[in-house]
């Protein structure tokens, strides 16, 4: 079974300049690339990308419920952890999903502190 390109209009001009998919599915499961937000504050910043995870899962017809396991880069780990905590927790709840976090020195954008990954599953009956 080939695997299904899930591409939001919003992020059409990065797929087609970056070449890579903003989520791609595969039976029951959509795999979202990392997702970086963007604001003012680290807050904003963190808060931004999980409007975005939304977004791209609800191309795939699917919501934050559906989300199976998450893997947070982030920059100044220890420093940022309990922002991302709380705009993770305005998204998620129980029950959670599998969780890692990870820091590094340094991602894609200039200026991000964060990028998050997400798997999500298709539930049983539903359409994703």
């Amino acid at each position: 079974m080939p695997i299904d390109v899930i591409v939001p209009d919003a992020d059409r001009k990065t797929y087609e300049a970056w070449r890579y998919a903003p989520a791609v599915r595969h039976d029951d499961l959509v795999f979202l690339s990392g997702v970086i937000g963007k604001g003012a504050s680290v807050a904003d910043e963190f808060r931004d990308a999980w409007i975005n995870i939304g977004r791209i899962l609800g191309e795939a017809g699917l919501g934050y419920a559906d989300i199976v396991e998450l893997t947070i880069y982030m920059i100044g780990l220890r420093a940022n952890a309990a922002e991302m905590a709380k705009a993770k927790d305005e998204f998620l709840s129980a029950p959670y999903p599998a969780s890692t976090w990870i820091g590094v020195s340094e991602l894609i954008r200039s200026g991000a502190r964060a990028e998050i990954r997400v798997i999500a599953r298709v539930p049983p009956g539903g359409q994703g």
